[in-house]
């Protein structure tokens, strides 16, 4: 199944007034924000989620055993967050190395909390067998269509808030943002795709010609941490010509630093991958070429920051 463009122009209908309009800031003549960080929970996910069960509660498959997800935290928050709010329990299994603020902001948002394995993948497998015992609504983290199309209506809003743009870099791990915003604007504007250099699972699919398990690690895994890439952005990426870009730890770190220090943003260090990007060279734009950098994530710990 492919997502269509259509698919995301009713996403946003039916998420409008459950998720915020996230500002622009432009930086520069040519470079600017998009503060998705800022969303609920802090990070884009609520947008998948809302449509993920939205679409569920009009097909009458959102009942009272409410919903199951896995994630490395972000995922979670936003499908716990979209749960409570349409009045339905949830239930989120998340590896034992999520971080603690996000392992508790879930447990604010009245989830039920299950940590199991060391990464993701394990994590999955477990909600997998809980939903076929509970009978409970499965929201995937990045590869189900309704959770596509709403991360896409991301893409929708750049159109609206950004007069003109010729780039947009986008954090990747399973692929679900970025799948959406190919697929929005990918005939309008060039998509990049940015990954640390220890979990390219985009980098990967697009050498072998298919997705493929990669081994993840590394500062951002708690939030990029997909073992492998997603059949639905596998499909958009190849259709919109989606380009990768890696970054390396040191970029990652200076960048994280850098949007605290001259923009007061404190991000998670897979939202910062975007700007890695920009500060370390890996993607060098063209003279006068308008860039747009998507900062998609802020829960983190800010004593981390230098």
């Amino acid at each position: 199944m492919t997502v269509t463009r259509e698919d995301i122009q009713a996403a946003a209908r039916r998420i409008g007034g459950r998720v915020r309009r996230t500002p622009v800031l432009q930086v520069a003549p040519t470079l600017t924000f998009k503060l998705e960080l800022l969303q609920h929970v802090g990070s884009f996910k609520p947008r998948g989620a809302f449509n993920r069960l939205l679409s569920a509660k009009e097909q009458g498959t959102l009942t009272g055993q409410g919903v199951v997800a896995a994630s490395g935290g972000n995922a979670g928050l936003a499908a716990a967050y979209a749960a409570r709010e349409l009045g339905v329990p949830a239930r989120i299994f998340v590896p034992e190395s999520a971080p603690a603020p996000k392992v508790k902001r879930l447990k604010t948002l009245d989830a039920d909390v299950v940590q199991v394995g060391s990464e993701y993948a394990e994590a999955y497998a477990a909600a997998v067998v809980a939903c076929e015992e509970s009978g409970a609504l499965l929201v995937h983290a990045y590869d189900q269509p309704e959770v596509v199309a709403g991360q896409g209506t991301l893409g929708l809003e750049l159109l609206k808030q950004v007069d003109g743009f010729d780039t947009v870099l986008v954090a990747v791990g399973g692929g679900g943002l970025i799948a959406g915003i190919a697929t929005a604007i990918g005939d309008r504007a060039q998509v990049i795709g940015v990954e640390p250099e220890l979990a390219p699972t985009l980098h990967r699919a697009l050498e072998d010609g298919q997705p493929v398990d990669v081994q993840v690690g590394g500062l951002a895994a708690d939030s990029l941490g997909a073992r492998r890439l997603g059949s639905l952005a596998f499909e958009a990426v190849r259709a919109n010509n989606v380009r990768s870009v890696l970054v390396d730890e040191d970029a990652i770190v200076a960048a994280r630093n850098q949007l605290w220090h001259e923009y007061h943003l404190a991000v998670e260090h897979g939202a910062a991958v975007t700007q890695a990007a920009l500060l370390s060279g890996a993607y060098r734009p063209g003279a006068d070429e308008r860039v747009l950098v998507v900062v998609c994530g802020a829960n983190t710990d800010p004593s981390t920051l230098d």
